[in-house]
């Protein structure tokens, strides 16, 4: 697979729990985007809450932990397997191995999908959008199956469906819109690759057209609350300017949870 840098990305640091950069527009000014997953956080969250409450909050905290190190050791393996690790520091890849339920789910996620990436350009780079006013990290943007994509690794504890997976979709499209925006390129194609604890792949791939509107929904819900809990007022045409400090923690919890967890 051949990589090359995303043009012109943006400087990224984590600053209490924010994601903060430096726009690039003609005051320079120093502004703070949410990122795309957080402004996702809130939507359709009724159904977790109610898991956390019929579980309790240890056993959900612990599960949530638990699925989230596996998703995370998942992640950093398709990374590594598609930056030719394996191949160029097989002694680093070694590490991996020592991993073994995470290891055994890369191996049936590398034999039946990432076989069909190709063409890389790039891998968790960060991006922004002045026209949605969010920001982001894309796991993985590449030809798939020969069709420039939006490329995400998701790792789940049971097999998924659409309805459960719209968030995934519209996050996507939301990265496809960035990466546009910063280089020009199009890309229409979204796909999301999961697997699931007892080795079960699935792949779901959509347009990000369809998706547009949900975001701009979801963007919209995300700068309404923020109004309310914050009792500020955004010039409308700036639409979600900074993360929501009272909810940060919330936010995090609720994507952790959703990240992982069928309820």
């Amino acid at each position: 697979s051949q990589q090359c840098d995303i043009v012109g990305q943006p400087s990224f640091c984590e600053a209490g729990g924010k994601r903060r950069r430096k726009r690039r527009d003609l005051d320079a000014e120093l502004a703070l985007d949410p990122s795309i997953t957080t402004v996702l956080s809130n939507r359709k969250k009724e159904g977790l809450w109610e898991w956390r409450k019929r579980v309790g909050a240890d056993v959900a905290n612990y599960v949530a932990r638990t699925a989230a190190a596996r998703g995370t050791k998942v992640h950093h393996m398709c990374e590594d397997y598609l930056n030719n690790i394996h191949v160029d520091w097989p002694e680093k890849w070694k590490e991996h191995e020592r991993h073994f339920l995470a290891h055994c789910l890369f191996n049936q996620l590398k034999e039946k999908a990432l076989c069909n990436i190709n063409n890389i350009y790039a891998q968790e780079a960060g991006l922004y959008s002045d026209k949605y006013q969010v920001a982001g990290r894309v796991d993985c943007i590449a030809d798939y199956k020969g069709k420039l994509s939006i490329i995400d690794f998701k790792t789940s504890t049971k097999e998924r469906n659409d309805d459960w997976n719209e968030s995934y979709y519209i996050q996507a499209s939301a990265y496809a819109e960035m990466f546009e925006e910063r280089t020009g390129i199009k890309i229409n194609q979204i796909v999301i690759l999961v697997v699931t604890e007892d080795g079960v792949v699935q792949e779901f791939v959509k347009t990000k057209d369809e998706y547009l509107p949900k975001l701009i929904e979801a963007i919209d819900d995300f700068t309404t609350d923020w109004e309310k809990e914050n009792e500020a007022v955004i010039d409308p045409t700036r639409k979600a300017s900074i993360t929501p400090s009272t909810g940060q923690i919330r936010s995090d919890q609720i994507r952790s949870d959703q990240e992982n967890i069928n309820y």
